[in-house]
């Protein structure tokens, strides 16, 4: 018969170990550091990460894009490219860590990053290297833009990145037999933040309209907080109307053509955000054309959306993976640094490539053309 008691305490110590470090953390984001100003600083560290799978194929050649489209300013030392070696699923397994203490020292010593996907394994206690990555870099915010003017689609969405489920979703607990369970959490500080990087955007870019989606009616402490804040910080922005919606109502939303166009701005919490932003990437054509960014105040990175792509290595077909997604995370690593006009320019050159012209076509496979092919031929038209 199980020892009830023994459970019992083992998970209060190991809950209360967990409340301790969530309120130590609050504290930290009330005291906050101000924002780095990217157009005043006199040299920049851009770390490229290539990750798993087909990551190093695909960073290889959005290395090629940045080195033409930054050439003045590598020559003159104001950017540096820094090639991060080591966060690859065999040395995170070697040594049992997210991020090993190596490779997070080469991180922080950059300013912003371009990463490639890396693998998480299913089951075990290996956190995911994203879920790392954001806590230690405090990288709260996680933007995606989706764009599909055909259709009347201009959707940005702000997920909070650095609580919900994702935060604690390795650190439950286990009665071996019996049960599992897991934790989510919801901070004040970290809420504010995230509604507040939402309404600047809206304000900044003439939205009028914010949707706050959760399940608050069901997650009435976490969602329900996340929902309250979200609206005392809509306050100060009389402009904006603040919409409630929950997660699969918005679901359905985002694919009826009635209604979708009228959306602009969505503020999420975590789990719900990484869904909807899978949903709607898919409506602009694949999560293979989304790009990522996760910024924070000190730290940004950016990253392709899609995973590794364990079946095109397999079948020897990683040379043609696509590498729109990382050229779009590039494109808004290039805005976040305050360098608009180089952005524009990649932005104009791939909807040549892609849209209009379409000179060399990938299809993901050997009868389209290869990774290189696709970047020799956007460097052309830059």
């Amino acid at each position: 018969m199980a020892d009830y008691e023994a459970i019992l305490n083992d998970a209060a110590a190991h809950f209360r170990e967990l409340l301790a470090q969530q309120l130590q953390r609050q504290t930290r984001m009330e005291q906050g550091e101000p924002a780095k100003d990217f157009s005043k600083m006199e040299h920049i560290v851009i770390g490229l990460i290539p990750g798993d799978g087909i990551g190093p194929i695909i960073m290889t050649q959005a290395r090629r894009v940045l080195e033409r489209l930054l050439a003045a300013e590598l020559r003159s030392g104001r950017v540096e490219l820094r090639d991060i070696e080591g966060l690859t699923i065999e040395n995170r397994t070697a040594q049992g860590k997210a991020i090993p203490d190596d490779v997070l020292s080469t991180i922080k010593a950059c300013d912003v990053l371009l990463k490639g996907p890396t693998e998480t394994p299913k089951g075990g206690t290996l956190e995911s290297a994203n879920v790392a990555m954001r806590r230690e870099l405090d990288l709260f915010a996680n933007v995606r833009p989706v764009s599909v003017p055909k259709l009347g689609i201009d959707w940005t969405f702000f997920r909070e990145n650095t609580e919900g489920e994702y935060a604690l979703g390795s650190r439950g607990i286990e009665v071996p037999g019996m049960l599992s369970m897991d934790f989510k959490v919801t901070t004040d500080a970290g809420t504010r933040r995230i509604a507040k990087a939402a309404f600047d955007f809206a304000r900044a870019n003439g939205k009028t309209n914010v949707a706050i989606v959760t399940k608050a009616n069901i997650m009435k402490k976490t969602d329900g907080m996340f929902t309250r804040i979200c609206h005392e910080v809509a306050a100060d922005y009389p402009e904006i109307t603040a919409e409630d919606w929950y997660i699969d109502i918005m679901t359905a939303n985002l694919v009826n053509p009635e209604i979708r166009s009228k959306f602009q701005v969505f503020v999420l919490p975590n789990l719900y955000g990484d869904i909807i932003t899978d949903e709607a990437a898919q409506i602009q054509g694949g999560v293979g054309t989304a790009g990522s960014a996760n910024t924070g105040s000190q730290y940004a990175m950016f990253e392709a959306v899609h995973g590794t792509a364990p079946r095109l290595i397999a079948d020897g077909e990683g040379d043609y993976a696509n590498p729109a997604s990382i050229l779009k995370a590039a494109e808004l690593l290039l805005r976040h640094i305050a360098m608009a006009d180089k952005a524009d320019q990649l932005a104009a050159a791939m909807r040549l490539c892609t849209e209009t012209e379409r000179r060399v076509v990938m299809t993901g496979h050997r009868d389209g053309a290869s990774c290189v092919q696709f970047v020799d031929y956007l460097l052309e038209k830059l």
